[in-house]
């Protein structure tokens, strides 16, 4: 049996050094395409390397130039020499072609390197001091910087985006009303932000004890339940607290039974009713939890993936940021440096998938230690990249938990403090009832 070929396009390296050398403009279109490690002959990719350091020069391309820069760095004779570089320039080829050229030298070195990543990793499948999970995070961080190199795109010309730009508006001008992401079920949230637009990066922070979760919940329930006719598909992500646990809470705030009872089970037999209701509701969303405490971006990323590509995915919940585990690459790195890439990768994640996704953060301690505790865009922990990755950046401020005497008994404010696409705020007017779980705008309430 014969062994499999290598794959490789000789005679389109051939061809496309040949290309250069009638029009030497050529290795401008190519360059940022092609690699001199692209080329599977080491002569052809010699004569392509020193193509490339001729135009970085700007100096011109042509046989003398060539085969001077190859003798400069003592490589003549391994790039074929005189006569292989000279049958090169003779020969006639189409410079119109380039394009299959690039196209056939690109698809062969993107296929020896898949075999090449592939041969590796399987080899250290086999090392049993490596974990399986950094196994596997070690696989798709290969997979995924493969699937980098597949061909860039081209830029996007200004009438192509200005098109765009009108159909986008002129369809949204038809719309009923003021939302054009998904409806996060809060009226004022949805004026500010015009609902959470697909690709954005959105932190809500606060310190603790101050319905951070609880309105990450509320949240997640209004948007399986408002879009796509209740059919809205969100992926919770739970790093501290159980899905049982989640659960129990977007039952209270249903229900309007106290959490505590639905814990402890102490229902009334009236409220039994209710709590079925809720229960029911609730189990026929598009509700997805993963409270996996050890996940990282990487399995985060994975799982929103198969979501996406089984079910659909309209939003990402993320409880809290600050739990992410770090990558192994990262075991030195400050936790400042860590959270940066976490937030930066959310983000990138958050585009890929074109949805929007929430992340929660802590914010640090600096706050307990000013008069005016309402937190602000410095007290955000570990910030780094924070401020600078996120879309939207939301703080929840209640009142009555630093002072006992407030006259604002059961409100919160949830402040927008950054919004890259609209406008932002002191703080939209909520009611919290903790023992519901529950965040509803003070103005329903009043109503």
């Amino acid at each position: 049996m014969n062994s499999p070929t290598v794959p490789q396009e000789r005679e389109a390296e051939i061809a496309l050094l040949g290309s250069i050398f009638i029009d030497e403009n050529i290795i401008f279109e190519i360059s940022d395409l092609l690699s001199p490690d692209d080329f599977y002959d080491s002569k052809n990719r010699l004569i392509y390397k020193a193509m490339l350091e001729l135009s970085k020069s700007g100096k011109s391309i042509d046989v003398t130039t060539v085969l001077a820069q190859l003798t400069a760095f003592n490589v003549l004779e391994q790039s074929g020499g005189i006569d292989y570089i000279s049958e090169i320039a003779d020969y006639s080829y189409s410079p119109r072609n380039v394009e299959t050229y690039v196209e056939l030298i690109e698809n062969a070195s993107l296929r020896r390197n898949t075999i090449n990543t592939l041969s590796m990793l399987a080899q250290n499948g086999y090392d049993s001091k490596v974990s399986a999970f950094d196994y596997l995070e070690e696989v798709e961080k290969n997979i995924f910087e493969l699937s980098k190199r597949r061909r860039v795109d081209a830029f996007k010309n200004i009438s192509n985006v200005a098109k765009n730009v009108y159909a986008n508006t002129e369809k949204n001008a038809l719309r009923n009303d003021d939302v054009i992401g998904l409806n996060t079920g809060f009226t004022s949230l949805n004026k500010y932000t015009q609902g959470f637009q697909k690709g954005n990066l959105i932190i809500l922070a606060a310190r603790p004890a101050m319905g951070k979760s609880a309105m990450a919940m509320n949240l997640a329930v209004n948007v399986a339940a408002k879009n796509k006719n209740g059919h809205g598909t969100v992926a919770i992500f739970s790093l501290e607290m159980s899905a049982e646990q989640l659960v129990e809470r977007m039952v209270a705030a249903d229900s309007s039974i106290r959490l505590n009872q639905i814990k402890n089970g102490r229902i009334s037999q009236n409220d039994w009713i209710r709590f079925t209701t809720s229960c029911s509701r609730l189990g026929g969303m598009n509700l997805y939890f993963d409270d996996s405490s050890n996940s990282t971006i990487a399995s985060i990323r994975a799982k929103c993936r198969k979501l996406s590509a089984e079910s659909g995915l309209d939003f990402v919940v993320i409880d809290y940021l600050q739990l992410i585990e770090s990558d192994s690459s990262q075991a030195r790195a400050s936790q400042q440096e860590k959270i940066s890439k976490i937030t930066r990768s959310l983000k990138l994640m958050a585009r890929e998938l074109d949805v929007p996704v929430l992340a929660l953060s802590q914010l640090s301690r600096e706050v307990e230690k000013r008069d005016d505790k309402k937190p602000i865009m410095a007290d955000l922990r570990d910030s780094g990249s924070i401020e600078q990755d996120a879309d939207i950046v939301m703080f929840l401020y209640r009142d009555d938990y630093y002072n006992h005497a407030s006259e604002r008994k059961g409100e919160a404010d949830l402040i927008i403090a950054k919004n890259r696409s609209g406008s932002t705020n002191e703080g939209l007017p909520f009611i919290f009832t903790g023992e519901f779980q529950r965040f509803k705008e003070k103005k329903d309430e009043e109503s």
